[in-house]
């Protein structure tokens, strides 16, 4: 009990009731990790586009590239398994000059903090401040796990002994108001994540 309690006395007010039994109900329900991720990563500044099947992918990701004028610019992308997307839409993605956007999948997205996981399968040896302002990401809803460690894990088993490097996670998607040290030293992107259903 506090000094000032003991003194003036036990003054309960109604707002005073109401911050205590806050504490003293459990926090919100635990949600699926799919809703997890998607809550957290769109608290996060990312923009979310849920897609069926690979036609969904294509056309959403043509309505990125109209919502931004990309069309027949410049993009990044070191994975042959999404040339295809780039070469529809004549996008220039060897030796590019000056890229709007890098295209890439991710090794995992993490739920808990709503956070996308990168390796040097994806990004080479780049760090998120040499890379273009603009990302937009192919994942699977099967790639999605609940924490950090887990995605560590599936990497360590996924890659056996050939390890890959530079890994990361891009968890800022646009830039923070007020920064304090959690920030700090982040790399806000503009993210577009096109999920593709697979479970």
């Amino acid at each position: 009990m506090s000094l000032f309690k003991k003194i003036f006395g036990s003054n309960k007010d109604a707002s005073d009731e109401e911050n205590r039994s806050e504490y003293n109900h459990p926090k919100e329900s635990i949600l699926p990790i799919d809703e997890q991720f998607t809550y957290n990563f769109k608290k996060n500044g990312g923009k979310f586009l849920y897609c069926e099947n690979l036609d969904e992918v294509k056309e959403q990701f043509e309505n990125i590239l109209e919502e931004n004028d990309w069309f027949e610019s410049d993009a990044l992308c070191f994975e042959p398994k999404l040339y295809s997307l780039l070469e529809e839409n004549k996008i220039n993605f060897t030796n590019p000059s000056q890229p709007k956007f890098l295209l890439a999948s991710c090794e995992n997205l993490i739920g808990d903090e709503g956070s996308v996981l990168f390796s040097s399968n994806q990004i080479k040896q780049y760090k998120p401040h040499e890379l273009p302002d603009n990302i937009v990401i192919l994942a699977t809803t099967s790639q999605i796990l609940e924490s950090k460690s887990d995605g560590l894990r599936v990497i360590k088993k996924k890659y056996d002994k050939d390890y890959p490097t530079n890994i990361t996670t891009f968890k800022y998607f646009e830039k923070v108001q007020d920064e304090d040290f959690l920030t700090y030293g982040s790399c806000a992107k503009n993210l577009y994540l096109l999920l593709l259903e697979d479970l």
